[in-house]
């Protein structure tokens, strides 16, 4: 299920685990996985306005247990990278 956020500047990211939409199948779920990591997985955020999405790498239940505030200072460290 995706995740919204939004800035200080206004834009919405919205964040889905990488393979999401490949449906429920052990096998694409593991796809997502970071390797040599447990738990860790790829995500991808999108935001609104159409610039470039970014990866990053959250724990298997960052859904609901990284903070927007966190989930924002993610996602603007790896902006800058790219």
């Amino acid at each position: 299920m995706p995740r919204e956020v939004t800035d200080p500047e206004g834009i919405t990211w919205t964040c889905i685990q990488a393979f999401s939409g490949l449906g429920k199948d052990p096998e694409k779920a593991e796809a997502a996985r970071v390797d040599g990591k447990d738990d860790v997985y790829k995500v991808v955020c999108t935001p609104s306005g159409g610039a470039q999405s970014v990866r990053i790498e959250l724990p298997g239940d960052w859904e609901r247990n990284v903070s927007d505030e966190q989930l924002l200072d993610m996602i603007q460290a790896q902006y800058r990278l790219s």
